[in-house]
């Protein structure tokens, strides 16, 4: 399969950032793309809503069906998976997007944030895979990707931002568990995270971190690309990174994706 013609993505947190950029990847082949995700008004801070990206994929050669979800609320989920079914006629792809970010230590997380952190990134992720599934089953290349690090149980990974890392690897867990569960159904269930930071609206609003030194969302809807367009049967329960994605597809020049190409590279977390 060479592109992604005619598919239907439903992606959570699509409003903005990597999400945003899967979204108009997948536009430019004429893919339908739902936006599930909570932001209808523009905050002053992050910039973009369902609305203007909905924009954005219709300028960009896709369909686009702008969606008000909160990925905490399963009867909201449930709501979007079946307006997104009506519309679309069903659903090829779920892109897990959607997360929730607190570096903090143990003793400065308040359980809010902890529950935010759960509720968004492990609940949210079972909960919208648990809804898209049966209407995956029936799609012909079905893919479940989930923006999520590689599990490793080293302490450095989670002594600084115990939360957090718990949360992330709940998003990776599901990727273990559902990719063995339903490899008989050819549904491919895998994980993609960035070798950089990836400088987004979110990532500036982190004190003390320079956008200057990380890549553009756009290496990781590249690679998203690549691997939402491979065999779902063949193609899962990988914890796949970008440029090594990129590699595999014969792109090894990755200078057009540095935000400053003068300026060091600055490795995500949970990489070695």
């Amino acid at each position: 399969m060479a592109d992604l013609s005619g598919k239907t993505l439903f992606i959570t947190g699509a409003s903005r950032g990597i999400g945003k950029a899967i979204a108009l990847r997948a536009a430019r082949d004429g893919a339908n793309i739902v936006i599930a995700a909570k932001t209808t008004e523009a905050h002053p801070k992050l910039p973009g809503t369902i609305h203007s990206a909905a924009e954005e994929i219709e300028a960009a050669g896709g369909k686009a069906l702008a969606l008000q979800v909160d990925i905490r609320d399963e009867a909201q989920i449930a709501d979007g998976v079946a307006r997104a079914v009506e519309h679309f006629g069903g659903i090829d792809i779920l892109v897990n997007n959607a997360s929730a970010i607190s570096l903090t230590g143990t003793l400065d997380t308040p359980m809010k944030r902890f529950d935010l952190m759960m509720g968004v990134n492990a609940r949210g992720t079972f909960a919208t895979s648990q809804a898209c599934i049966p209407h995956l089953k029936r799609a012909s290349n079905p893919h479940i990707l989930m923006l999520s690090p590689p599990l490793s149980m080293q302490p450095k990974w989670f002594a600084p931002h115990t939360a957090y890392t718990m949360a992330k690897y709940g998003m990776s867990m599901c990727v273990l568990g559902m990719s063995g569960e339903f490899k008989g159904d050819g549904i491919a269930v895998n994980a993609l995270w960035p070798r950089t930071l990836i400088a987004t609206a979110a990532l500036a609003m982190i004190p003390g971190v320079d956008p200057g030194m990380g890549r553009k969302p756009e290496i990781v809807a590249d690679a998203a690309h690549a691997i939402l367009t491979r065999d779902s049967r063949t193609c899962t329960g990988n914890f796949f990174i970008d440029d090594e994605v990129l590699a595999q597809e014969g792109v090894t020049d990755l200078k057009s994706y540095s935000v400053d190409p003068d300026k060091a590279l600055l490795p995500d977390l949970f990489l070695d």
